[in-house]
């Protein structure tokens, strides 16, 4: 049985609704590249002090920035340029967030080592 609102088979209705699926996706997935386009991260290094062992600790952490540079783009050219944009965003991400994985990691090593000498 059939409740209200489902396609029959073979009515063209079951086509129609995979279609505007496959539209919601796309427009998803353009949503979720713009939000990031334009958006590039960046290790940065912070330092505070450690009272229990009396040394300055640093820490990596990453910090995004919005690039303006997208902002009046209008025309079908800029579906390229959106993705291009998204990409190098994922990429300084994964690039910068590696850096700062490990280089939080060789500043907790220096700071425990420091820690311990005294």
């Amino acid at each position: 049985m059939r409740g209200p609102g489902w396609p029959l088979p073979g009515s063209g209705a079951l086509d129609q609704q995979r279609d505007n699926q496959k539209v919601m996706l796309r427009s998803a997935i353009l949503a979720g590249i713009a939000g990031l386009a334009g958006c590039v991260f960046v290790p940065e290094t912070t330092a505070s002090y450690d009272h229990g062992c009396g040394v300055v600790q640093k820490h990596m952490i990453l910090k995004s920035y919005q690039l303006n540079a997208f902002v009046s783009c209008h025309n079908e050219g800029c579906v390229e340029l959106l993705v291009v944009a998204g990409a190098v965003s994922a990429t300084t991400f994964v690039v910068s967030g590696s850096v700062a994985v490990v280089g939080d990691a060789v500043y907790w090593l220096e700071a425990k080592s420091q820690c311990l000498g005294k």
